[in-house]
């Protein structure tokens, strides 16, 4: 399923007209990171949209039905992945938890907030891939507490290079809903963008870093 066009423009469609995806290649974006970008993505505001909210929940259920129907436990990333676990969690009536960026500095210092056990097999919900540098730091903290991680999935990919080699590094399955392909032809079809502005966005893509400068 991740890998079905269908899926993966209709996603993209919903997320633009949800506008938890922004295009602005004439007046980029700021990343935290210091990066330019015509692109900004912030899942969450799906979330607000009942409809699209439950398509990608039943997607998302759909992806850990077919590709990991053993596993024992959901678990988010805090914080774009913690609310869509715990409803796709809700679907599969499976246990949730969720991984903090690092531990808390008070109460028990807990960075996995729910409960896991050794040797549970789970599956991680992430909101959206750039590097993928935070995402794997969560698979880091649960093999550390010798939780099995059996795969992760986002809703969304950018498809950066460096993202690939990480998670084949950390030889992490990842899934996605969509990706930056499939958005840049939607958001053309549907005229978020016009021809003109192509290069630019494929441009943006190969050398993000470069972008703008």
């Amino acid at each position: 399923m991740p890998n079905d066009q269908i899926l993966n423009k209709r996603v993209a469609e919903l997320l633009l007209e949800a506008q938890a995806i922004k295009l602005s290649p004439e007046k980029p974006f700021q990343w935290s990171s210091g990066w330019l970008s015509p692109i900004y993505c912030d899942n969450r505001v799906a979330l607000s949209y009942p409809d699209t909210r439950t398509f990608i929940k039943k997607a998302l259920a759909d992806v850990i039905k077919e590709q990991y129907p053993d596993v024992q436990a959901v678990v988010g990333v805090a914080t774009g992945g913690i609310a869509q676990g715990a409803l796709v969690a809700d679907i599969l009536e499976l246990p949730f938890a969720y991984v903090r960026p690092e531990p808390k500095k008070h109460g028990m210092g807990n960075q996995i907030e729910g409960r896991l056990e050794k040797g549970q097999s789970v599956v991680i919900i992430e909101d959206l891939i750039s590097t993928g540098g935070s995402s794997l730091k969560v698979v880091d903290v649960l093999r550390t507490a010798g939780i099995e991680v059996a795969g992760m999935i986002a809703i969304f990919t950018y498809g950066f290079e460096t993202a690939e080699i990480n998670f084949k590094e950390k030889n992490v399955k990842l899934d996605t809903l969509s990706n930056y392909n499939a958005l840049i032809e939607t958001a053309l079809e549907h005229n978020y963008v016009n021809s003109s502005q192509l290069e630019s966005l494929a441009a943006w893509r190969q050398a993000p870093d470069q972008w703008g400068k």
